[in-house]
This record gives C-alpha cells, sequence and structure tokens, in this order.
C-alpha cells in the first residue's frame, strides 16, 4: 500500500510517523512544497527575538530523522498541481500513484493588496524561512520601528518579541479589541499590558494605503515604520481539493474519521472544518494540538483502527508579556451570533494561597447553559491560568458541568493554590447563580442602578464606582431600611465574595431586586482603563 502525505506540518508529520508505527510495510511519502518539515511554527516569534537562540530547536524532525527512523520518504520542494483518482501532479511533472491520500496543505498568510505597499519591507510569519528574513532584516537595516497589521494570536507574539529586541513597536488592529476569541473584558487585560510594555496598539482603525515609509489608517492617522509584520489572519489552502472536486466549504469537508467525500482521500490541519465541541456547528480552529489528533487519527483509520475525531474545543492560550490569556470553548459573541442561551459569571481567583507569599489574581469567565452544561471559559492573570483552563476543558470534554466543577478533587498545598481551587469557586458561583442564591450583575448593568459599595468606609473613600453609597456589610442588618425595593439594587466590592454574601443578607430579608456584580470593582477598573487608556476611577465624596 502507498500512501501520499502532502504537506509536511503537524497533522502532515504526525499521521506518516503514526502510519509507520502501525505498518511497517507500507509505503509512505511526504511531499512538501517548501524547503521545510516539521518545524516549531509557534514558536517562530521567540526565534526572531532569540529567545529560542539555537536554530536547530526550532526543527522538530527532519528528512533524514524521517527516513532513518521511519523508513518515510521525503521530499522537499516537491508542489502537488494536481490531484487525479488515483495518483498526483508534482509541479515538475513527476506523477506518482497513490491508494491513499492524505491532505495536509495547511494554510497561506492573508496579505491583501494594500496600495502602495513595498513589498520588500512587509513579512509573514509561518514558515522558518519567513523568520530567518525578519532577522537577517532587522539586523542588516538596523530596523528601529515596527508595524504590526492584525492583532491575532502571531500579530500579539510578535509585538512582545519585538519590543524584547528593543524595536518601537505599533499593532494596528480592525476590530475593537485583539485576540478576538476571547471576549472584550478578558482582552482589556491584554490591552492594558501590552500599553504598559510599550506597544502603541491602536484599535478600531485598519490600513487605509502606504506611503513611503509610512502607513495610512482608515482614520487618517499616520504611522512610521521600518517593516511591516501583516499578521491579518490566514486562509484555508483548499484549492487542490476544489479542483479534485472534494466537497469543500470555508475548508475541506470531512467526517468525524477525517474522510473526505472520496473515500480514498483523508485531510486534516488549518485546511479542513470540524465540528465545534459545543455547538456542533462545523467551523474552522487552526490550532496545533487538534492538528496532530487529526493526523493520528487518519493513520488510524487508514490502517483499520475506525478512530474518530470528537470535535474541537478550541483551548488555546498566548502570553503577552508577563499575562496570561487562556480560553476553552465558545466565547460570548459566538453564543450570541448563534441565538444560543447562557449565563455567564466572573471572579478573581488567587493563584495560590494569599497567605503564602506572592500570590496573584486572576480575572476568570465561565459560560454556561441553564442544566450546567459548560459552554466556554476564559481567563487573564500571571500564574496558573492554563492549569485552571485545562481542568476546565477536561471536565468538558467528559461532558461534565459546572456541579464537576465545584466537586473537582484539585492538588492544593499553600505555595500551588488554595483549599477552595478557582475552579471550585467558580464553579460554586455558577451553581448559586443557577440555584437563585445570587443574582448576577456586570459592567453593563451598573446604570440607572442604586449602586451600594459594600466594603468598609476606609476602601470606600479611596475609590469607588460614581454614585455609589457605602453601607458596609457588617452594617448592612442595621441599615436595611436605606434599601430601596423599587430599583434594581447592585451591590459591589473588590471581588465579588463579600457582595455575595451581602446578597445573601438582604435576599433572606425580603429585597428580591438584588444582585452582585461580578468580579468587582477589580473588573471595572480593567475595563474603564482599557476605554480610557488609563485609570479612571472616581473618588468618593465625603
Amino acid at each position: 500500500m502507498r500512501v501520499i502525505v502532502i504537506g509536511g506540518g503537524a497533522a502532515g508529520a504526525s499521521c506518516a510517523a503514526r502510519l509507520r508505527r502501525l505498518d511497517e510495510k507500507a509505503e509512505i511519502i511526504i511531499l512538501e512544497k517548501t524547503n521545510e518539515i516539521s518545524i516549531a511554527n509557534c514558536g517562530l516569534p521567540y526565534y526572531i527575538s532569540e529567545v529560542i537562540a539555537d536554530r536547530d530547536q526550532m526543527l522538530v524532525s527532519t528528512p533524514a530523522k524521517f527516513k532513518n527512523w521511519f523508513n518515510i520518504d521525503v521530499r522537499l520542494d516537491s508542489e502537488v498541481v494536481e490531484i487525479k483518482e488515483k495518483s498526483v501532479i508534482l509541479k515538475s511533472g513527476e506523477e506518482l500513484s497513490y491508494d491513499k491520500l492524505v491532505l495536509t496543505p495547511g494554510a497561506n498568510p492573508v496579505i491583501p493588496p494594500f496600495e502602495g505597499m513595498d513589498y520588500t519591507k512587509v513579512f509573514t510569519v509561518r514558515t522558518l524561512e519567513d523568520a530567518d528574513r525578519i532577522k537577517n532584516y532587522v539586523a542588516l537595516n538596523h530596523s528601529k520601528k515596527a508595524v504590526i497589521v492584525g492583532g491575532g494570536f502571531i500579530g500579539v507574539e510578535m509585538a512582545e518579541n519585538l519590543v524584547e529586541m528593543g524595536l518601537k513597536v505599533t499593532l494596528a488592529e480592525l476590530a475593537d479589541q485583539i485576540l478576538t476569541p476571547y471576549d472584550a473584558e478578558i482582552a482589556a487585560a491584554a490591552h492594558n499590558e501590552m500599553r504598559a510594555k510599550g506597544v502603541n496598539l491602536i484599535l478600531s482603525d485598519g490600513v487605509k494605503r502606504f506611503e513611503n515609509n509610512k502607513v495610512i489608517l482608515n482614520s487618517g492617522r499616520e504611522e512610521e515604520f521600518d517593516f511591516i509584520i501583516m499578521a491579518i489572519g490566514v486562509k484555508p489552502e483548499i484549492e487542490l481539493a476544489k479542483k479534485a472536486g472534494l466537497k469543500t466549504n470555508r475548508g475541506i469537508v470531512v467526517d468525524e474519521r477525517m474522510q473526505t467525500s472520496n473515500p480514498n482521500i483523508y485531510a486534516a490541519g488549518d485546511s479542513v472544518e470540524i465540528k465545534d465541541f459545543v455547538t456542533d456547528d462545523y467551523t474552522m480552529i487552526p490550532l496545533a494540538g487538534p492538528a496532530n489528533r487529526q493526523g493520528r487519527i487518519i493513520a488510524d483509520n487508514i490502517a483499520g483502527l475506525n478512530s474518530v475525531y470528537k470535535k474541537s474545543q478550541g483551548t488555546s492560550v498566548i502570553k503577552v508579556f508577563g499575562l496570561t490569556i487562556a480560553g476553552v470553548g465558545n466565547n460570548e459573541k459566538q453564543l450570541k451570533s448563534k441565538g444560543k442561551a447562557y449565563w455567564k459569571t466572573y471572579i478573581y481567583g488567587r493563584s495560590h494561597a494569599g497567605y503564602y507569599p506572592n500570590s496573584t489574581l486572576t480575572l476568570y469567565k465561565l459560560l454556561f447553559a441553564s442544566d450546567g452544561k459548560i459552554l466556554g471559559a476564559q481567563a487573564a492573570g500571571f500564574e496558573g491560568v492554563e492549569k485552571r483552563i485545562d481542568v476546565i476543558s477536561s471536565v468538558m470534554r467528559m461532558g461534565g458541568t459546572v456541579q464537576d466543577m465545584l466537586d473537582s478533587e484539585l492538588c492544593y498545598a499553600p505555595p500551588y493554590s488554595s483549599a477552595k481551587d478557582p475552579v471550585n469557586i467558580l464553579g460554586m458561583n455558577a451553581v448559586n447563580i443557577l440555584e437563585g442564591l445570587v443574582k448576577p450583575a456586570y459592567v453593563e448593568d451598573l446604570k440607572d442602578s442604586y449602586l451600594v459599595d459594600v466594603r468598609m468606609p476606609a476602601a470606600f473613600k479611596n475609590e469607588t464606582i460614581e454614585g455609589a453609597v457605602n453601607i458596609p456589610i457588617s452594617e448592612i442588618r442595621n441599615r436595611l431600611k436605606e434599601f430601596p425595593k423599587d430599583k434594581k439594587v447592585v451591590l459591589f466590592c473588590n471581588t465579588g465574595h463579600t457582595s455575595y454574601y451581602a446578597s445573601r443578607i438582604l435576599i433572606q430579608n425580603g429585597f428580591n431586586n438584588v444582585y452582585s456584580l461580578m468580579a468587582g470593582i477589580e473588573l471595572y477598573k480593567e475595563i474603564i482603563k482599557d476605554k480610557g487608556g488609563k485609570l479612571q476611577v472616581v473618588r468618593a465624596r465625603n
């Protein structure tokens, strides 16, 4: 049996290596159109800044290793231009027959044809060769200023690494936030961190044209540059599949066995559409983890093991200077666009026990259904962020609910966590909402509400939300008459814990229109800081 794999990235290499482990006799050929195979694409920004100094560390494998270890024939600079019923045609004119074909062509960076763009100064970050070109250009031209177009994962990572190289960096994003897989509240933390580290962050403003060494944005704003990083996004490579008559939509359409509309052809990686774990809709999720698993599943099926891909959760993480942003499942924007009903809550959880030195706060956002099903989670913080998102991802994968988050038995010692881990507390918070023990309020609910700061007077006098009155939790039982029953009352504290306790006092004393501000004044400050570019917390009036 001859198996040809088109593309030597994560999915293709994973498929080929797994297939050899299952079938020693199969003839396996990888055809890669570039001169690179199995590189660590996700590490490219860190290689450019020399956080990863050794170029060889970027090579996950080599053609020689594939040959010596796995007896796999890797052919670089071998572009396939046509797929026939049982053969492929290379750009060189060579024709190779196959019994099974695996398509893993990946995706290509989007580079719009902007007016006046000097392509000698425009770079993408997709291959090791791309990274080498950027490093050489900066060194040879003594570059000082860079403009990054696009605020996705690569754009943000490149901003950090170029700053670390000493460059002045501007990042322009057409949308009103960077990192669109996350919601605005989580992105706000990333915005504030990037600005604090010196990135000139421009939102809601796209490129109009280029003039010499200046980019002119839609607003008329001008920014100088020595070179451009184009990080608008990627487009799945589906032209080969379309020409071969395979079913395509935004990507190559595959079933749960990663089989295309042709039973002898499989596809995986950034070029395929897969089903969303939360909604069961077809979607595109170009992430390395799913690509590797998809390649493995294809190998299983070719070898007769009958494996299936169990949908994508979209679990992701990104380093934004000192900050870590992570998430899993659907975000709020996606749920709204699909008309899916949901609840949401926020908490601030400590990275480890508060009494143990140097604990930090992490913002968590949880989206869940009325039956307790977890729809998505996101977090922004400095320590242990991805650990908690991974736990929630695992609970989701096993069909767990917010109650299962509450019940999760997680590691505890003061340097690592608290007896109630943030995952547990987030689950408790969600269960309390579903059981009616607390009514959640959010920053968007503050207008026209009666605001009560339930912290101690010293905290209130230092800073509070404009229009709030101060009734400390210790005085609530003696000041019940001061709470109106004809208005929506929103209680708040620093992070939402004390206001929850206060709301329980009022609800049990007959106040039914009482809400607790999720994540408290800390989240309010993060959002306001992002919107204003600086901290804008109104001081309380005496």
